[in-house]
């Protein structure tokens, strides 16, 4: 698997690791041939000079300083000898050839064996050189062909070869030491860079630390939050920017705050005044209904109409209230050991719902709640599954046991009618939202889910609503204390 680094800074240093040894390393590369082409040219040019130099000092026969010596004279194992002796040098080795006949200088190192064959090949036409390793050193062969001069001043070639091996030693060791300069050289050299590189990376991510650091408080709701700008460079005009932007998101946040408050107040002092002429007109539709089956038809039906829509008005107003209470942090929780079961059974028989109603809670199953609000969350849940699902509705109620649930009460609603449709399951806890056309004149409020909702949370658990074959599923949360 390979690594990729992430961070930002990371990434930095890590370009500038790579372009500074890149760099380096292309230096020291050129560096390093160039200074080891020339100073193997020069060995090679001395050596060349050398043996034509020497050679050019036997161009007469050995022994015989007056005569010329013929091209079809035979050579001798002397005259042999007499160019080695005059070819070889300390650390060398001289290996001089004539036909079939071989002699090199005392203690040579190396035998024809070692000189490569087109090196053989070309020594026959001209001088010629090649460098090779041998024995894991470095050598120069160079290879000539020795000539004569007739008695009319021409060369001829005589079938002398020489072969003259030079060591590269010296220089091999001058490439060893640059080499080990250049490696210790680069080693500063990448040991500087990454100074500066962590250097420069905490310069230039130090104000992007710094904005990022901003951003979260921003998030936070630090709206006060601001940066000092620096310099002129494109750091100082993002820090501008976000200053820029984080004020004018700090005054649309504070309007957008007076406004909200202004609407949560609009909504409990219209609700908190409804509430006295509502009780009023309670009063007098329960006196209307009574006498509206000894009225006309018409009077007796707009009576009851009246009287329904009062009750749905009452109904709504009494919601508000409770929402207005959670939106101005005004809700408090009351805990207290309560009887699970009977909690349930009271809340189904005040409101007349135990004969329309199937419950499942085990006996003595007792749970630290608030009575009133879980009375809400209950009343909630099954008066939308009586008026919205189908027959049975079956509330069962159990602790947890296991899991990341362990010791949490699970109370559950299912009705068995058509269920909520998939794409409305994440809206029905919202305010107001009532699914279909159908429900847009219905009895509730399209608060009560939302209530229900936000008093689960105000005991520390939560709501959920799954789609069943039949029916849907409303499943509360409330963890133990």
């Amino acid at each position: 698997m390979t690594w990729v680094p992430t961070g930002l800074r990371a990434r930095l240093v890590i370009t500038f690791l790579l372009v500074a040894v890149t760099a380096s390393a292309m230096v020291a590369g050129l560096g390093y041939q160039i200074v080891r082409r020339g100073l193997l040219e020069r060995a090679e040019r001395g050596a060349v000079a050398d043996v034509r130099e020497t050679l050019s000092r036997i161009t007469l026969p050995i022994g015989a300083s007056d005569v010329v010596w013929p091209s079809d004279t035979t050579v001798t194992e002397e005259d042999l000898g007499g160019v080695v002796q005059a070819l070889e040098a300390p650390e060398r080795t001289v290996i001089v050839t004539y036909g079939d006949h071989r002699r090199s200088n005392t203690g040579a190192g190396f035998t024809m064996s070692d000189v490569p064959d087109q090196l053989r090949w070309q020594a026959a036409r001209r001088l010629v050189y090649q460098r090779v390793v041998l024995r894991d050193h470095p050598w120069l062969i160079v290879a000539t062909q020795i000539q004569r001069a007739t008695r009319d001043g021409v060369l001829r070639p005589t079938g002398l070869t020489a072969y003259v091996f030079v060591p590269l030693a010296e220089e091999a060791a001058v490439l060893s030491r640059l080499k080990a300069a250049l490696a210790q050289a680069g080693g500063i050299t990448l040991a500087l860079a990454l100074t500066l590189a962590l250097l420069s990376a905490r310069r230039v991510l130090l104000p992007v630390r710094r904005l990022g650091a901003a951003a979260r408080a921003l998030g936070a709701g630090e709206l006060h939050v601001r940066l000092p700008v620096r310099g002129r460079d494109e750091l100082a005009e993002l820090t501008a920017t976000f200053n820029e932007t984080a004020a004018a998101l700090e005054d649309t946040v504070s309007e957008l705050r007076t406004l909200e408050s202004m609407s949560r107040r609009f909504v409990a002092d219209v609700s908190h005044e409804l509430r006295t002429p509502l009780t009023a007109m309670t009063a007098v539709t329960d006196m209307l209904s009574e006498d509206a089956d000894d009225l006309p038809d018409d009077a007796g039906e707009a009576v009851r109409i009246v009287v329904r829509e009062i009750d749905r008005l009452r109904v709504l107003v009494e919601h508000l209230i409770e929402i207005s209470r959670f939106d101005a942090g005004a809700a408090t929780l009351r805990r207290e050991t309560v009887d699970v079961g009977d909690a349930l059974a009271d809340c189904l028989e005040v409101r007349g719902w135990a004969d329309r109603v199937k419950l499942t809670v085990p006996v003595g199953l007792t749970f630290s709640l608030d009575a009133r609000r879980f009375d809400v969350i209950v009343a909630n849940l099954v008066g939308n599954a009586l008026n919205h699902g189908a027959p049975p509705v079956v509330v069962s109620a159990r602790v947890a046991v296991g899991g990341d649930k362990h010791g949490a009460l699970e109370v559950t609603v299912r009705d068995h009618g058509s269920g909520i449709p998939e794409q409305v399951l994440p809206h029905v806890f919202d305010r107001f939202y009532k699914a279909g056309t159908d429900r847009a004149r219905s009895v509730g409020s399209g608060l009560g889910l939302a209530i229900a909702k936000a008093n689960a949370e105000l005991h520390g658990g939560s709501i959920t609503a799954e789609r069943c074959e039949p029916g849907t599923l409303f499943r509360v949360w409330i963890p133990k204390p």
